[in-house]
């Protein structure tokens, strides 16, 4: 059966945060764990996971969930795993990603999630980083990262889901978690008490592990609660194709869905267009959030509001790159529902959205700052910006969604944290009602002939081309203007990538922005390189730029 949650604020539980009081107060309770409040604290006979292969469904409970926790952190006890100490979780979507995280979070573990797309390189690069002592990982992805992970020194065990170890120090999660469902492996945790280490995405550099405190979940709340449209409503089951692995994954959506006692579904095989309205559809999914480059996908393979026409979603969520109005459009002429877009990082998540349910956002603009934090653009001298000039979006500190720190790397956390504010290293500007918009990166401005040029403004316009399916921006050196826009485009399906299109589209840019903004370089591609977070990864593409 699937939960009915409370619809008064006063009968819901202080840390989902009131969203309707006068002025809003931080409610996080000092005894905390997120195991608890996601498992323990919820109806034991309400649907909690939804597991959709493709091939098979299985469902599981409540209190099915908060048993097999139990085991798997009776399991780490037993392995000599110590509160604090670090296990890296290497699974795709389904009831063992879940279990470890639960499991560990009640023993006072902190988990490290890792992609199920990541290569050796990155997964020695977190592991070895944090000093992770177990690795739960998938069968399948095993034999390619087997002997690269034997050179770790502080790894002791892997365990294995989906078969029985191979070596001296693995084992299958099926023995690792056959234990007694007891509490004798619960830790005392705060909502202090580290919880996860989530690695940066990369863009800017090699990624940073981003550590969070158990009080990561009830600062999710505001945003989650209300760019899902005062979440939860009765029979509310959530969706989301973004890996488990990273913040997004599992806070806009898994511990926040869970924590609110509404059923998540799961779908290890991943995302296709066709896939996602099966598992829509199939599940009566309410709640999602699609990241931009799949939305973008499923716009280029022709879905339309005929092959949507069987799904009951109510509340369609974005975020990580900006929609634009093109998608914005479609999205409502398709699902019938205003999508709202939330913005924020790895190390402080959804600051900024909207919430076009009950507001009308200014067109272009991310939204205004969540209840409860205090987003403001400083300039160069870290003074407020005045309405209407770019700086850099900052957030107060002093909330609970703030990370502890960059994992062993404290010059750097004191880089991202300082007088009393979270650097974003994100271009932006506000109007005087506390409207944002969204500029750029700092590193991505494009400085050409006297003009400092924005990237999203010119990718959106490629993409309303009927001949573009997706197209990313970057600035190349250029003698007589400094730098020079060079665009990358992936054509659609029945779109001839050839040198008439090339002048096709810098007329259309030319026609629809400022001839300065045009791209005087554009390179046809198959794809574009994302991290697994689906954001573009900028600096490939001027390796690619430089190379041609």
């Amino acid at each position: 059966m699937l939960s009915h949650a409370p619809t008064t604020e006063s009968a819901r539980p202080a840390w989902w945060q009131d969203l309707q009081a006068d002025e809003f107060a931080w409610q996080v309770p000092d005894d905390l764990n997120i195991a608890r409040v996601c498992a323990d604290d919820q109806d034991p006979a309400a649907t909690a996971l939804i597991v959709d292969t493709g091939s098979d469904v299985s469902h599981y409970t409540f209190g099915e969930l908060r048993d097999l926790s139990r085991q798997f952190a009776a399991g780490l006890r037993e392995a000599g795993i110590d509160v604090g100490d670090r296990i890296g979780v290497m699974v795709p979507q389904g009831l063992e990603v879940l279990t470890a995280h639960l499991g560990a979070y009640r023993a006072g573990v902190v988990t490290v999630p890792l992609s199920v797309k990541f290569g050796p390189s990155a997964v020695l690069h977190r592991l070895g980083d944090s000093g992770a002592r177990l690795l739960v990982v998938d069968e399948q992805i095993l034999p390619r990262i087997r002997d690269d992970i034997a050179t770790l020194p502080d790894l002791e065990t892997v365990v294995v889901v989906g078969a029985a170890g191979n070596g001296a120090r693995e084992i299958a999660f099926a023995d690792f978690a056959d234990r007694p469902a007891t509490t004798e492996a619960d830790a005392p945790t705060t909502a202090e008490s580290p919880a996860i280490i989530v690695y940066t995405s990369g863009t800017t550099g090699a990624a940073k592990g981003a550590l969070h405190a158990h009080r990561v979940l009830p600062a999710h709340m505001p945003a989650v609660r209300t760019v899902f449209g005062n979440a939860p409503q009765p029979g509310d089951v959530f969706w989301t194709p973004a890996d488990w692995a990273w913040i997004g994954g599992l806070y806009d959506v898994l511990f926040p869905a869970l924590g609110m006692g509404c059923a998540v579904v799961a779908t290890p095989d991943g995302f296709t267009p066709q896939r996602a309205l099966e598992v829509m559809e199939a599940h009566r999914v309410t709640a999602s959030f699609i990241p931009p480059t799949a939305l973008k996908q499923m716009r280029a393979t022709g879905v339309d509001r005929e092959a949507a026409s069987g799904l009951c979603v109510r509340a369609l969520v974005s975020g990580g790159e900006s929609l634009g109005e093109v998608l914005r459009a479609w999205v409502a002429e398709t699902f019938h529902v205003d999508i709202n877009e939330f913005y924020g990082q790895t190390e402080m998540n959804l600051t900024i959205g909207t919430d076009r349910t009950a507001w009308t956002a200014e067109p272009g603009s991310m939204g205004r700052a969540f209840p409860g934090f205090t987003v403001r653009i400083l300039t160069e001298d870290d003074v407020v910006a005045e309405p209407g000039n770019v700086g850099e979006i900052c957030v107060a500190t002093g909330n609970p969604g703030q990370f502890l720190g960059y994992w062993n790397l404290p010059d750097r956390t004191q880089d991202k944290v300082h007088d009393g504010w979270i650097h974003t290293g994100d271009r932006g500007r506000a109007d005087a009602d506390g409207n944002i918009w969204y500029e750029g990166r700092a590193d991505d401005v494009i400085s050409s002939a006297g003009y400092r040029i924005g990237p999203g403004e010119i990718e959106e316009c490629l993409i309303t081309h009927p001949s573009v399916a997706m197209a990313a921006v970057i600035g190349v050196p250029d003698d007589l203007r400094g730098e020079a826009v060079h665009a990358f485009v992936v054509p659609s399906a029945d779109a001839a990538p050839e040198q008439t299109l090339r002048v096709e589209l810098q007329n259309h840019v030319k026609h629809h922005l400022a001839f300065y903004q045009y791209p005087r370089q554009i390179t046809f591609v198959d794809e574009l390189p994302t991290t697994v977070t689906g954001k573009i990864l900028r600096r490939e593409l001027r390796v690619l730029a430089a190379q041609s």
